[in-house]
């Protein structure tokens, strides 16, 4: 059964500008100490403030991160543990969640990524209603073991009942990314997505109707997640007949495209955001939306075009059709995407989209660049590394290639397609340049877990006998 929303009373969380002077100055050493990379000192100050003022945020995530730093990446066997003395603190919890945090960052100093600690953080501060402490506590989990998807689910499950739906939409699909066959992830995803769209149709038509009000009601209807075929096409009848009668109707514009996006109909998703787009006041994320069910649709035009010249290998007009039709996409999409940063250049996401273009392109040294910047998102982290390693091997600095696959393969600790991807790739590249004992050992890697991909099981057998 749901969990009923979180109700916000008065936090007992505070700010820099809360603290006394004295706290301050603390502040201002500890941020010194950790500029000198005297990290020891710097936790022992924070440790300090937090006892005083255990509500201090910024303060909590200063100390996590010095312990990060001292303790380096998790350890595999902390990564669903606990402690010997965490019992304890469980019923102390119960009676002064706030008094027992200090113990608990006890335990976070031994092992900050420390699942049940911070599990235990979550708990006590939701107790004492520090609710982004809360979030701090299984951010924390999710972030550096992100294999524990039973507390993934506690903190997509804490966002959603905190009515910040696009957090958990973010954090159900990182467990979908570890979890493909995790269900009740798949339908969380497609359901706090919905609710977060019908959450910015609130903000931009001004407010929905009273709850009571039929078009309402027919309206939260119509936005929920995990619909079948059939009722998709039913939906998007219903919604033709509403646009024919009215083809300005802003709402049922957006609607409609959000359909056929569903169904999977980039060429018509394309044509109705785009439409919708010129309804509103300048939308960026319609425009947004617009270019890549564009991107959707060339991308499904081309796979059609490979399918025909794979099935018929005699067909020369498929082959030379496929060829034109690829070159033109490629120089459209540098084109568009190009335009697409110049009027968001803060944006990560359009700059890997870009630096990918250019990447196809062959336009190597100024897909980098664009790259680089991309790095700053970390939600697309490691798919920028695994491009810019690519990137600089096909410029033949596989010395710096080999640097950006390592970092992204540190990043990943759950051996999900990506790691195999980034691994395989990294096999690759130091087999080119004779290094054979560490492509094999990339190599021996992915042959552990997943037996079928790519070659990897003829790689590694036939290095037994030969």
């Amino acid at each position: 059964m749901a969990e009923p929303p979180i109700e916000e009373t008065k936090s007992t969380e505070i700010t820099a500008k809360d603290l006394p002077k004295n706290l301050s100055d603390l502040i201002l050493k500890a941020d010194a100490a950790i500029e000198q990379a005297n990290l020891s000192y710097a936790v022992k100050l924070l440790v300090s403030v937090l006892k005083q003022e255990p509500g201090f945020l910024e303060g909590r995530k200063k100390l996590r991160a010095a312990e990060m730093s001292i303790a380096g990446p998790p350890k595999k066997k902390g990564l669903f543990g606990g402690g010997l003395g965490l019992g304890k603190l469980k019923s102390q919890s119960k009676k002064d969640p706030v008094g027992v945090l200090e113990a608990i960052e006890k335990e976070l100093e031994k092992d900050p990524y420390n699942a049940g600690a911070n599990d235990l953080l979550f708990d006590s501060a939701m107790r004492a209603n520090m609710l982004d402490t809360a979030a701090f506590a299984l951010e924390t989990v999710r972030k550096g073991t992100p294999e524990n998807t039973k507390l993934l689910h506690k903190l997509a499950e804490f966002y959603m009942n905190r009515n910040m739906p696009d957090q958990s939409a973010a954090v159900y699909k990182d467990i979908c990314k570890v979890d493909p066959t995790d269900t009740d992830a798949i339908k969380g995803e497609k359901d706090a997505t919905a609710r977060a769209s019908m959450a910015r149709s609130q903000d931009s038509s001004g407010g929905f109707l009273k709850k009571d009000d039929a078009a309402t009601l027919e309206l939260e209807k119509s936005s929920r997640a995990a619909m079948t075929a059939e009722q998709l096409e039913e939906k998007r009848d219903g919604l033709i007949e509403e646009y024919n009668a009215n083809v300005n109707n802003f709402d049922v514009s957006k609607r409609l495209a959000d359909v056929y996006e569903q169904m999977e109909d980039w060429a018509m998703a394309h044509q109705m955001y785009d439409w919708a787009h010129s309804l509103s006041s300048g939308d960026v994320a319609l425009k947004q939306k617009a270019g890549y069910m564009k991107d959707r649709a060339g991308d499904e035009e081309v796979k059609g075009l490979e399918s025909r010249a794979r099935e018929n290998p005699d067909d020369e007009e498929a082959r030379a059709q496929l060829e034109e039709l690829q070159q033109g996409r490629i120089a459209e999409q540098v084109a568009e995407r190009a335009k697409r940063v110049e009027q968001n250049p803060t944006d990560p996401q359009l700059r890997y989209d870009l630096g990918q273009a250019l990447y196809h392109a062959g336009e190597y040294s100024d897909a980098i660049p664009h790259l680089q910047q991309a790095t700053r998102n970390p939600h697309i982290r490691t798919r920028v590394l695994l491009l810019l390693g690519r990137t600089f091997d096909a410029k033949g600095m596989s010395d710096m290639a080999v640097k950006q696959l390592t970092d992204a393969n540190a990043d990943l600790h759950a051996m999900d397609n990506i790691k195999k991807e980034v691994l395989y790739e990294l096999g690759l590249i130091h087999e080119k340049i004779g290094d054979a004992t560490e492509a094999l050992g990339c190599f021996k890697q992915i042959y552990e877990v997943d037996y079928g991909y790519s070659d990897v099981a003829k790689r590694v057998e036939e290095s037994y006998s030969g």
